[in-house]
């Protein structure tokens, strides 16, 4: 699951996977690509983060 938020960030947003609803709101994370694709934006590997 991925969220999302603008500067400053005071609001938060789950992104929705428009590209596969049968796991939406989850991505799948091909490491081999090193990138996600998103509808607003592109993630790199090395930018994603967890806690």
């Amino acid at each position: 699951m991925l969220a999302q938020s603008y500067m400053p960030a005071q609001s938060i947003h789950i992104v929705k996977n428009l590209e596969n609803d049968k796991i939406s709101p989850w991505y799948e994370l091909n490491e081999s690509e090193m990138i996600l694709d998103t509808p607003s934006w592109n993630f790199y590997y090395a930018e994603l983060r967890s806690f």
